[in-house]
């Protein structure tokens, strides 16, 4: 079983910086949300939080995790799906996908994150799943990769249906995971676009009613209410947001993206490179290697808020030869006590061994042997 040992850095990494323009009061704003959560997408860390465990109906914001899945299932953009009958005639919006129609897999990703096509959902899942059923296993699947504890999936779309719910917490993980890959996120991000013969608008209006809004989707069902996943960049910090059942979504996102980036600050952590520290060596030509950051890393912190950081390496003395790059444990971040980021620690340069000195020592035995 593999060793760990946790080096507590001498000290505190405390972050001094100027008072920020705050919004009136330091309180959060009221919503009309049942459920909310405010997430910094850098560190998966929770601002803001509502009733956030709880499992509602998310209606169209099911279409991320279609999307994330379609994505990550090998499946080229390029490729051309031939619309079978059971996917077209869908209630809801739509494409209007006609039965026998072919169409690019790209055209129905934007069909269903922009335009919300609740068929497109139907054609990504049995093109890229073998059959809707099966795909639906794979993005339950994938909610216990992420973690999304409060949630299933019963279709593709997000039609109101039996044990179809999420929590806002878990809709924000979700939005994290969709802002990490890169596709997915360019199309959330995109207004309008025409593909073939078909134009589609996205129908989140804070992608043109909020200064830096990038996403997400937006939702809506009578019995789930208005549901609304968004998130927003600003001076190099990234904010998730996500409402469920808000009669005033909009207002909503907008308050709390005002209180958030009014409140925290976009803080580095980490810089690749940065040197960390150093660890003896068994058997090299020197006898201890410098220990670099292996990654860029930034959280959106607090003024005056104190981050306090661990070191938890695979050995406590490494051994020749070292390998310039090789991870040799993580620094591991804190704030109030939670666990904020983990960041891998490198080594800073090679340390080859030292063939010198075990030629002499193996010269030693030989010469006892010898002499025997």
């Amino acid at each position: 079983m593999k060793r760990l040992f946790s080096v507590l850095l001498a000290g505190m990494l405390v972050w001094h910086v100027l008072p920020a323009v705050r919004a009136e009061g330091d309180a959060p704003p009221k919503i009309s949300a049942a459920s909310a959560v405010v997430m910094d997408a850098g560190t998966g860390r929770v601002l803001y939080e509502k009733d956030a465990h709880t499992p509602r109906l998310i209606a169209s914001t099911t279409k991320l995790m279609t999307a994330l899945v379609a994505l990550e299932s090998g499946h080229g953009l390029e490729e051309v799906v031939t619309v079978a009958p059971e996917w077209a005639g869908v209630e809801g919006s739509s494409i209007y996908l006609r039965p026998g129609e072919e169409i690019t897999l790209e055209t129905l990703l934007y069909g269903l994150l922009l335009r919300s096509g609740n068929d497109a959902a139907l054609a990504i899942a049995g093109h890229c799943g073998g059959t809707v059923e099966d795909f639906v296993v794979q993005m339950n699947q994938k909610a216990r990769e992420l973690g999304m504890k409060d949630t299933g999936f019963a279709n593709p779309n997000g039609l109101d249906a039996e044990g179809h719910r999420s929590s806002a917490r878990d809709m924000a993980i979700l939005a994290r995971a969709c802002l990490e890959n890169e596709e997915l996120a360019k199309i959330a991000a995109t207004k309008s676009i025409t593909l073939g013969t078909r134009t589609f608008t996205n129908h989140n209006k804070l992608l043109w009613r909020y200064e830096g809004c990038v996403g997400l989707k937006t939702g809506y069902t009578e019995k789930a209410g208005r549901t609304l996943v968004s998130a927003a960049k600003r001076d190099g910090m990234t904010l998730i947001c996500v409402t469920l059942n808000a009669p005033s979504d909009w207002a909503d996102h907008t308050a709390l993206f005002d209180w958030g980036f009014a409140n925290y600050q976009a803080r580095p952590l980490s810089r690749a490179g940065a040197r960390a520290g150093q660890l003896p060596v068994s058997g090299g030509l020197s006898p201890a290697c410098p220990v670099e950051l292996g990654a860029d890393h930034t959280a959106a912190l607090a003024p005056g808020e104190t981050v306090e950081t661990a070191w938890e390496l695979s050995e406590a003395v490494l051994t020749a030869p070292v390998v310039q790059g090789t991870q040799v444990g993580e620094i591991v971040y804190y704030v109030n006590l939670e666990e904020l980021a983990r960041v891998p620690l490198v080594a800073g340069t090679d340390v080859p061994c030292d063939l010198a000195g075990a030629s002499g020592w193996l010269n030693g035995i030989w010469e006892r042997i010898s002499g025997l």
